[in-house]
């Protein structure tokens, strides 16, 4: 099913459409959705503050907001005393209300995430690997699910709603590029790992691709700006993204919108290459190894890579100049606002990253272009697996849906 909506008309009128609720009988189910969204947005809201935000009528609003309270999705706040009338009581998200587990797959480790109502990690769990392989990937998440759900009490426990996979799409392809036994890989063509991850779980079990499964992490537990149209890059072992429309995760009809990996762009030698070629952090361990030197740091320690030397400055000159002209190239088919890059990356190498990004775009044509503003992702190294987490969270509590496979 296509995961996103397309843009029509003005930014005004769209926001209009995505806030607007209906009063007929049948669509409480999508109401619930709409204001449980915007109180995810605004951090709390009172009765009278969403029904003028949706155009439902009062005793529409009271009737939603009492259901969700009373199925402790939200919880109320201290009045607001004004100057006239009775004090608004304000309601926001139950931390409590829902949790969701996140797998994220990737080409050098997993991990494993439970989250809360208001995307709060509760626990998460790492394993590093030379290369995925699907037999000891379900094994982990059997383990780490039975840790993890050992810690919660049993009326916790049954408010888990969910667990989203987040991993590459055609993981075997990958075989030279990760360095892989290439029959070890072949076992991913022929492996439903949702539904082998499905067989042991009593809540649904769904599925997108990582890239685009921590754009929806920056889309739904971001905390930078405002945009409504974004395109994302996440810089991880290989690079990829994913393109926000309209608030909303857009994969379209097969999930792979927004395969920005597969993007052509000048390679260090001028000729066209994908981005995945120059951007990827496997590039930079391609070069460190070259050197003699042992990269293993870059997967196991994201959080510092201590000093690395000239190779990071190299790597960053090339990777920069490539997502530049990606960011270019696809600014001349949609108008985004932003441009978001995220990583697999220490904080500072991030910055830095995206401070060359900004200075290489300057040095771009992009006459007749609006180019979007650069910056950087507020969720940061553990979004693909705060992305697979959001996934049953969006598919069930929020508008707009982010899966592309979902439990029958």
């Amino acid at each position: 099913m296509e995961t996103g909506i397309t843009r029509h008309g003005s930014p005004e009128a769209a926001k209009s459409r995505i806030h607007r609720g209906t009063n007929q009988s049948g669509m409480r189910d999508h109401n619930e959705r709409l204001v449980l969204s915007l109180v995810r947005q605004h951090g709390s809201l009172a009765k009278s503050d969403i029904a003028r935000m949706t155009g439902l009528s009062a005793q529409t609003v009271s009737v939603i907001m009492r259901e969700l309270e009373e199925d402790n999705l939200l919880v109320r706040q201290a009045p607001l005393r004004g100057k006239i009338g009775q004090p608004s009581i304000p309601m926001a998200l139950n931390p409590d209300g829902a949790y969701f587990i996140g797998l994220k797959i990737g080409r050098r480790s997993a991990e494993l995430v439970l989250i809360d109502f208001l995307g709060n990690v509760r626990s998460m769990l790492q394993h590093s690997y030379r290369y995925p392989a699907p037999r000891e990937t379900v094994e982990f998440v059997t383990s780490g699910m039975k840790t993890m759900r050992g810690e919660l009490t049993p009326a916790q426990d049954k408010r888990i709603a969910g667990l989203g996979i987040a991993m590459p799409f055609e993981l075997w392809s990958w075989a030279d590029t990760a360095g892989a036994p290439r029959e070890v890989m072949d076992e991913w063509r022929h492996r439903d790992i949702r539904a082998d991850i499905q067989a042991q779980c009593e809540f649904p079990v769904y599925l997108q691709n990582d890239a685009t499964s921590a754009c929806g992490a920056e889309l739904v537990f971001g905390k930078a700006g405002t945009a409504r149209d974004f395109i994302y890059f996440y810089i991880g072992a290989f690079a990829g993204g994913g393109i926000v429309l309209n608030g909303h995760l857009f994969g379209g009809p097969t999930g792979n919108a927004g395969a920005l990996g597969s993007m052509p762009v000048p390679g260090p030698d001028g000729k066209p290459t994908q981005l995945i070629d120059v951007a990827s952090i496997a590039m930079l361990e391609k070069a460190l190894n070259a050197r003699g030197v042992e990269a293993s740091h870059l997967w196991t320690s994201p959080e510092d890579w201590g000093e690395i030397g000239v190779e990071l400055d190299v790597w960053i000159a090339r990777a920069s100049q490539a997502l530049a002209y990606a960011i270019v190239a696809a600014s001349s088919v949609i108008d985004f606002e932003a441009a978001v890059i995220d990583g697999w990356m220490p904080k500072a190498v991030r910055r830095r990253l995206v401070d060359a990004v900004i200075d290489a775009i300057g040095k771009i044509d992009g006459e007749g272009l609006k180019l979007p503003a650069v910056r950087e992702g507020t969720v940061g190294i553990h979004a693909r697996a705060l992305g697979g987490a959001s996934l049953p969270l969006s598919e069930r509590f929020l508008i707009g849906s982010t899966t592309i496979s979902r439990s029958a």
